[in-house]
């Protein structure tokens, strides 16, 4: 074996000793857990308006006057500027293919997006049926969330360190032990989901409903639990009696 291979050997083994996490004396290593159910209370729904025309300014224009109009209705259902996101438009050529594959211009098309936070959650349906008669094209997505968002995921962090302290104490009792310090804090997760899956698509809309005296019904929206989840992996030492250690 030459130095460089016998080099080589020396530094892998003390890189290996520095990323062991776990303490040389006795410990207990411990992963826990934490889950919150909340019902959502605000909807993000993000639209998108489309428009085609002659030219690239009547297609520009066609959709200032339709968000101009959605904008002015805001106030109706207590929304502010704060809670709109309208700012981004594009505009392109529209091209068609005749029967001999020549390309045709059709036109120019100019769509512009739009995002809207509604924090009266039960005014969903009604706030949809106004952007659809302003003539706001496309409903892209709604996303259901609680306003205490940041307050339960600090909730549901804290509740993960208890059931990591609880399950750690309870192993070490049942092995004549006590818990010492900590040693380590290896990891920690904090995320939320929906309790059915992503809320990324508008949820179980009644797309048609059954006439009564003419009328339709509004659609119903079945809105999912948040389901708020926090994990910690955590080391304790361990501290033994050491008559009970020796008779073991």
């Amino acid at each position: 074996m030459n130095y460089l291979s016998i080099f080589s050997l020396l530094v892998f083994s003390a890189l290996s000793y520095a990323n062991n996490s776990l303490p040389d004396n006795r410990h207990v290593s411990i992963v826990g857990t934490a889950k919150l159910q909340a019902k959502p209370d605000i909807a993000v729904i993000k639209f998108e308006v489309e428009s085609l025309k002659a030219t690239s300014i009547g297609a520009k224009k066609d959709i200032d006057n339709r968000v101009n109009n959605f904008l002015e209705g805001l106030v109706t259902f207590n929304i502010n500027e704060d809670n709109v996101s309208a700012s981004r438009i594009t505009t392109q050529p529209s091209y068609s293919y005749s029967d001999d594959d020549k390309q045709q211009l059709e036109g120019y098309i100019a769509n512009r997006s739009i995002k809207v936070t509604l924090h009266d959650i039960k005014r969903l349906n009604t706030f949809l049926d106004f952007a659809l008669t302003v003539k706001i094209d496309e409903i892209k997505s709604i996303e259901l969330k609680s306003s205490d968002e940041e307050p339960l995921k600090q909730k549901v962090r804290a509740m993960a360190v208890n059931n990591a302290k609880e399950k750690a104490s309870s192993l070490a009792n049942a092995f004549g032990a006590k818990l010492g310090k900590i040693y380590s804090i290896n990891s920690t997760s904090n995320e939320h989901f929906n309790r059915y899956g992503a809320n990324n698509n508008i949820e179980r809309i009644e797309v048609t409903g059954s006439r009564i005296s003419e009328a339709v019904r509004p659609g119903k929206y079945l809105q999912e639990n948040i389901v708020f989840s926090a994990s910690i992996s955590v080391v304790f030492d361990l501290e033994v009696n050491r008559t009970t250690s020796n008779q073991n």
